[in-house]
């Protein structure tokens, strides 16, 4: 193994493309709340977009990922240049047209799924199911394109070319944006023109990396082959992967049907502030996700278990630091944070924001277990252990459909909240969804704790506590807190205002932590993983 300068560079790197990425796609839902507000046909494309995304998130990111990268981490440590070629033209040609004759089943069957994801249209709305099918057709193809690009992705994350996968997503946003301020005045309905956004975007991501992939030699010639050892090791490790690592994703998506039940405007409202929610997962835990996986791969393939415990322990470490903070922020700062980057025109209104604040705050609680999920569930998938994480999402995903039930009946039918429920109701499920995988991982002794762990809590604890305080202060100087005033603020002035209150907390936070003893170096965590080739 050689040194050259630990994770944090590496993760640094793909947070910095995922932010990158992330303003945009804020920048991108700011133009959505102009465009198409939270009206009907609003609610229609988020179902429409988040079918195929969801589905992206369980084969492009979930299930797939999290089975190729380790086997294909094998076979750089163990196999040939040429096995590795094959196992790779074989996977891009199997995968593809698994997913090529998926597409065409769900393009020809749109009404069903949209039935299916959205019952209460199909029953009461004929207008929103019509739509929602129609517009089904249009961006279901982008799951192909996707998924064959996170394939691309984990090839080149497995030589640690992490800069061209996180920059990837930047292409999904500026065509987002381009369909919304360009094309959407062309359609008679702006809606369409986002959902033909989408497909492009799949496309033009593919074809994005395939030269970065010729790159390092590994431009797939695909060949379908479903007896290649590799292949059936990877689909046999896929099954259950759906499950172990994308039930945050399959109860978003069950929320995401139990709200076309609810008033008008709550699939929307849960749109607006799970993206927020998702802003810090995005940047930090997908970034040190994606770094920490080929690098327990190759530490679980060089039974290295002292490397590997360690490099989990600073994921860990790396992943409060930056959730514990984000969660206490967005908790306090919710309503302003969302009038500030929404509430403009007529399209969105303060009722809107009111009650998508409601359901951040509720995301938010949730934050810290998301974000721990995403480092804790590679500890087992590195190791090719998909059976652990699964029993415990499905103990996790049958929890959340329980607390569906007890949470959104009564807060629907007494305030009229009922989309506050379901985003408890996901932020308490991934809570034991983290504590079961942290428990097990423990019990297996993949992982020991390394040193100096209550100190390090401690800080943390001492930094949050006067950051909170700061935020209090700062908004309440600002009148953040002051909803009637806040609203009749200009743009330039929510801003600035809410630009000064987070940097001011954040300084806090940063200067606590150096006092508490905490140093860059510390942070840095230990050296990468390389293969007997590198």
């Amino acid at each position: 193994m050689k040194a050259d300068g630990g994770l944090l560079r590496s993760s640094g790197v793909v947070s910095f493309f995922t932010m990158l990425s992330r303003i945009l796609g804020l920048a991108r839902d700011i133009i959505f709340a102009r465009v198409i507000g939270a009206e009907a046909l609003a609610d229609v494309f988020f179902v429409a977009f988040k079918i195929p995304n969801f589905f992206r998130r369980l084969f492009a990111e979930g299930a797939f990922a999290q089975a190729f990268v380790p086997v294909l981490g094998e076979y750089r440590q163990n196999g040939s240049q040429a096995a590795l070629k094959q196992l790779i033209n074989r996977v891009f040609g199997t995968l593809g047209m698994a997913l090529l004759v998926l597409t065409l089943v769900i393009v020809v069957a749109a009404p069903f799924f949209a039935a299916l994801f959205a019952p209460k249209w199909y029953l009461n709305d004929p207008f929103k199911f019509n739509a929602t099918a129609e517009m089904l057709r249009i961006t279901f193809p982008y799951l192909l394109f996707i998924s064959m690009t996170g394939v691309a992705g984990g090839i080149l994350n497995s030589y640690d070319r992490f800069a061209v996968p996180a920059f990837t997503p930047v292409l999904l946003n500026m065509s987002l944006i381009f369909a919304a301020l360009i094309a959407a005045p062309w359609f008679d309905q702006p809606t369409y023109a986002l959902a033909w956004g989408v497909f492009a975007a799949g496309a033009i991501q593919f074809c994005f990396q395939l030269p970065f992939l010729a790159r390092v030699h590994m431009l797939p010639i695909p060949v379908v082959d479903w007896r290649h050892p590799g292949v059936k090791k990877i689909l046999k490790l896929m099954g259950p992967a759906i499950f172990g690592v994308s039930v945050s994703q399959i109860n978003l998506m069950l929320d995401t049907m139990l709200a076309t039940f609810l008033p008008t405007g709550s699939v929307s409202w849960l749109y607006y502030s799970d993206r927020l929610s998702e802003l810090p997962l995005g940047v930090f835990a997908v970034a040190i996700a994606t770094v920490i996986l080929p690098n327990l791969s190759r530490h679980h393939a060089a039974s290295s278990v002292e490397a590997y415990s360690q490099t989990l322990d600073w994921a860990l470490r790396m992943v409060l630091l930056i959730a514990v903070p984000a969660a206490a922020a967005l908790m306090l700062l919710a309503e302003p944070i969302l009038a500030t980057l929404f509430l403009y025109g007529e399209v969105m209104t303060p009722r809107d924001m009111s009650m998508a604040s409601l359901s951040l705050r509720a995301y938010s609680l949730g934050l810290i277990a998301f974000m721990l999920i995403k480092v804790l569930a590679p500890g087992f998938f590195a190791r090719q252990d998909m059976r652990t994480p699964v029993r415990i999402g499905v103990i996790a995903m049958v929890s959340n459909m329980f607390l569906n039930l007890i949470l959104v009946i009564p807060l629907h039918f007494y305030w009229q909240v009922g989309h506050v429920g379901l985003a408890l109701a996901t932020s308490l499920s991934a809570f034991l969804n983290a504590l079961l995988l942290f428990l097990a991982l423990r019990s297996k002794a993949i992982y020991l704790p390394g040193r100096a762990w209550l100190r390090f809590l401690a800080t943390l604890l001492l930094a949050v506590t006067l950051m909170v305080a700061t935020l209090i202060w700062l908004g309440g100087h600002f009148d953040a807190f002051d909803t009637s005033i806040w609203q009749q603020l200009g743009w330039w002035q929510r801003s600035s205002a809410i630009a000064c209150i987070c940097l001011g907390g954040f300084s806090v936070y940063i200067v606590v932590l150096g006092f508490g003893g905490m140093r860059l170096s510390d942070l840095k965590g230990p050296a990468k993983a390389t293969t007997s080739k590198d």
